[in-house]
Parts: structure tokens; sequence; C-alpha cells
């Protein structure tokens, strides 16, 4: 069983940054990969980063490459998205997803178990 809380959402000017949090309880949090999705008002939920449980490998959304990192300290149990460049159509309600996953497919986290409640994000023009 694992439970995610995510933290560090807020306001921001455009061209600005936030630091999205995903803290894990649960002894095997290590064994998951992890993503953060975004949803925004009227779209479907969207894959943004998604890093492996060793950290090895990212995955990045195109529009979100060259401005947000994702990484993951498996003694804190926690994995970051640092975003930067912000722009307002980064403005979403973002979530961290986990699940156990393997192979070529390892970030396909859309049906992950394991959600978290959601931060928001607003980024202002």
């Amino acid at each position: 069983q694992v439970q995610l809380v995510e933290s560090g959402g807020g306001l921001v000017q455009a061209g600005g940054s936030l630091r999205l949090s995903c803290a894990a309880s649960g002894r095997t949090f290590s064994s998951y990969a992890v993503g953060w999705f975004r949803q925004a008002p009227g779209k479907e939920r969207e894959l943004v980063a998604a890093i492996n449980w060793s950290g090895g490998n990212k995955y990045y959304a195109d529009s979100v490459k060259g401005r947000f990192t994702i990484s993951r300290d498996n003694a804190k149990n926690t994995v970051y998205l640092q975003m930067n460049s912000l722009k307002p159509e980064d403005t979403a309600i973002y979530y961290c997803a986990a699940k156990v996953t393997s192979g070529s497919t390892w970030y396909r986290l859309i049906d992950s178990g394991y959600w978290g409640q959601g931060t928001q994000v607003t980024v202002s023009s």
C-alpha cells in the first residue's frame, strides 16, 4: 500500500519557477515508477514527466522538455518536479501517481493504482 501527498503548488508569474514534491508512505516506494500528471479544466489528464524506480530513466512530455526536471530521493520517499520558465498553459492541477512497472513501457502510468490528491499550479501572464 502506498499513499501519496503532493505539495508545492501555488500562484506564480510567467517565467517563474515552482518545485512540486510527492511524498510517499510505504516501505517499498523505491520499487515504484512515479509520474507527474496534470489536468486543466475541460482537458484530459496528461502525463508530464515520469521517473523509474531507480531514477535512471526519465520521461518528459514534449511540452515541458527543457523546462521541467523530475528527480527522486528514495531515502526520503519523495519525488520532485522542478518547473522552470513556467507558462500560463502550465496552469492545472498536478497529481503524482505510482506503479510498479518494467520494460519499454515503464512510463505508462495512467492506470496507476496510487494517486495523490493533487496540488494546484496557477501561472499568471
